[in-house]
């Protein structure tokens, strides 16, 4: 997570600054060309996560015309100047603000103030869980009927396509059941019943014709992940031949979601072991039978394809999943 501190006090800034040299991120104080407004609105909607070295209330009535969503809103801090207290106020478990509060108390030895339900019960979180696997949750409106029942005392079953290491945390249990958890953990969409956990673990190929329009490239991504049951938010990364290493529209399609775009030679994509889609064509033009499924697949260090070539409208697309082994730890 890229981090950036505003302090408003020279306490404040020299204890911005230790907190960037420990965690990374770029500190300033408040004053002349930066303002508490403008600063606001510039890395508020980077998805950065903000740290305010103040008062709360400084830090809510700024970020406060900017709020959209939990799912969406970056991870907000407020540290009093003097680093006794650590605040996440907004985003604590799926943008990470508890797990930053607790960085930065470990820095410079504040208390993290955490007054989510499940944190300040010593209960298990399972979108602080999610986001520390590095897992989406595609609809985020289904996590409190979950934590509702962790917080009544029940236990909840948590299915999982991939085995969990460890011992799961007090009321939670592994079922084998998908059809009757509260959670799944699945790349694949499990129906409207549990609370769905999906894994960045999706890789795309994809191959497109020189000049083919984002719009185009969009939609296609769209429908091949809809019929698959596959949440845009799983996407990883988006490899191709090194031909296309700077097609406008694959670039803008990466920047639009915020994935990174990797690519590899026609000789790199040969090697690659696997049955994969011919195309003469294709290999007159690029040197090799098939782009989209082999970038998959080695994006994925060989994980299994999970849509095999789509084509038409002058491009094509493939996934396939990396490997995920995921455990039940949510913190450091």
């Amino acid at each position: 997570m890229r981090l950036y501190y505003l302090a408003f006090s020279a306490r404040g800034l020299a204890l911005a600054e230790n907190l960037a040299r420990a965690l990374g991120g770029e500190a300033v104080r408040c004053g002349g060309p930066v303002t508490l407004a403008g600063w606001t609105a510039e890395h508020f909607a980077s998805g950065a996560g903000l740290v305010y070295v103040g008062a709360c209330g400084i830090a809510v009535r700024a970020v406060a015309p900017h709020l959209v969503h939990k799912a969406e809103d970056p991870a907000v801090v407020a540290v009093d100047e003097q680093g006794h207290f650590a605040v996440p106020l907004v985003s604590g478990h799926l943008g990470g603000a508890n797990a930053l509060a607790r960085s930065i108390a470990k820095v410079c030895g504040a208390v993290p103030v955490l007054t989510t339900a499940t944190d300040a019960g010593g209960l298990f979180p399972v979108d602080d869980w999610a986001r520390a696997q590095g897992c989406v949750i595609p609809r985020p409106e289904t996590i409190k009927y979950f934590s509702a029942a962790i917080l009544a005392g029940k236990t909840c079953c948590i299915y999982s396509d991939w085995p969990i290491a460890g011992a799961p945390p007090a009321g939670v249990e592994l079922t084998g059941d998908k059809s009757a958890c509260d959670a799944a953990v699945t790349l694949t969409d499990p129906g409207p019943g549990p609370l769905w956990i999906a894994p960045r673990a999706a890789v795309l190929g994809m191959g497109c014709r020189r000049g083919v329009p984002v719009q185009r490239l969009e939609q296609a991504v769209q429908q091949a992940l809809a019929v698959a049951g596959i949440p845009a938010q799983a996407v990883a990364m988006v490899c191709t031949i090194d031909l296309k290493a700077r097609e406008p529209g694959l670039l803008d399609l990466c920047r639009a979601h915020g994935w990174p775009l990797r690519t590899f030679s026609a000789q790199q994509l040969e090697q690659v072991e696997g049955t994969f889609t011919p195309s003469a064509f294709v290999a007159r033009t690029v040197g090799v039978d098939n782009v989209c499924e082999r970038a998959a697949v080695l994006g994925a260090e060989g994980g299994p394809l999970q849509i095999p070539k789509q084509a038409g409208d002058g491009a094509t697309l493939a996934l396939a999943a990396k490997a995920f082994e995921p455990d039940w730890k949510w913190m450091e």
